[in-house]
């Protein structure tokens, strides 16, 4: 029995490898990667820029919480028509499965900013510059296995 389950899930591994070798090798997945990308960085400057302009008035991480949703909501716009190019689907419950996804990879970014903020002792705005670029990778998966399928 346990000899049957390891070669089903070694099957299951091999298919996996197999399928994620062609979508390395299929070019139009790596101009989704640039587009996906040039999206990110205008979200990045939108959340870095309302960073500063929030963390003056409110609590670092409140402000942090905010400016990642302003960048989410320009992210998923920009992303729907131009990185994925979404016709299909309702756009209110992609617009709920990308906050999802946003949301994961938020947690993820506050756990890096409180760890090089108040761990390391990094200045506020490099370690939300770097905690962005953690959670990137994540969100990209996400968004393109489940929010834009």
């Amino acid at each position: 029995m346990e000899q049957a389950k390891l070669e089903s899930a070694a099957v299951r591994a091999r298919g996996h490898a197999r399928r994620f070798h062609i979508a390395v090798k299929h070019p139009p997945n790596w101009m989704q990667v640039l587009r996906y990308c040039v999206v990110g960085v205008s979200g990045y400057v939108v959340n870095l820029l309302a960073f500063l302009v929030l963390d003056h008035r409110l609590h670092y991480m409140i402000a942090f919480v905010l400016a990642f949703g302003l960048a989410a909501t320009s992210n998923f716009a920009w992303n729907r028509v131009w990185t994925f190019k979404v016709k299909h689907g309702v756009p209110h419950h992609q617009y709920a499965r990308f906050l999802t996804v946003s949301a994961m990879a938020l947690c993820l970014d506050l756990a890096v900013l409180r760890a090089l903020v108040e761990g390391a002792g990094m200045a506020k705005v490099s370690a939300a510059a770097i905690a962005i670029l953690v959670a990137t990778p994540v969100s990209f998966l996400g968004n393109k296995l489940w929010t834009f399928q």
